[in-house]
């Protein structure tokens, strides 16, 4: 597996996302990875840290770049928990568990992130305003109510089908309601 290729698709993906979804220090971007899947293998069954680290070269790049906040989902063994920076925890009113995700549990993806992080710590819910989903490990509980599909120029990742998802406020109200600010909207006369 060539994972200069594995870093290069990943930093092009996320750079589609943020653009697609407009992240920036104000948001947070929820990835679930499955490097068995990368690796072309059925997920949980072939983990790999040199894969894991390949992807998160790439997504850090995006990430330095604009700011954004990170959350990388646990596998099932975990409950789908996601480690984040202490300090996004904070921002964000998120509660800790406690538990240290290692590649059988947890998953290689979010064993390297907490390895990588200042100041890991693991959460069990977020609300994130963008997801992507490396390998089909299902990010959808993570992220805010009103999801939309985005669909970056590259769809898979090595052999991982890739798939994203940016969010929106929900639209309220009925036939009346107005959903876009114009110069009519904003005075009240």
């Amino acid at each position: 597996m060539d994972l200069t290729l594995i870093e290069q698709q990943v930093k092009e993906i996320v750079t589609d996302v943020q653009q697609m979804a407009g992240l920036t220090h104000r948001h947070l971007l929820v990835i679930g990875c499955s490097t068995s899947e990368v690796l072309g293998q059925h997920i949980g069954k072939a983990g790999s840290g040199e894969v894991a680290a390949a992807i998160f070269r790439g997504i850090r790049a995006v990430q330095q770049e604009h700011g954004f906040a990170l959350a990388f989902q646990c596998c099932e063994h975990l409950n789908r928990a996601l480690v984040v920076e202490q300090d996004t925890m904070e921002r964000y009113g998120l509660e800790e568990v406690t538990v240290v995700p290692v590649p059988g549990a947890g998953g290689s993806m979010a064993a390297y992130a907490f390895a990588q992080f200042a100041s890991p710590v693991v959460v069990e819910h977020i609300q994130a305003h963008a997801g992507i989903d490396i390998g089909d490990t299902f990010i959808g509980m993570h992220l805010r109510h009103v999801a939309v599909p985005i669909r970056p120029r590259l769809r898979r990742i090595g052999e991982a089908h890739v798939t994203a998802a940016r969010t929106r406020p929900k639209l309220i109200g009925g036939a009346r309601a107005v959903y876009e600010r114009t110069p009519s909207t904003e005075s009240c006369t």
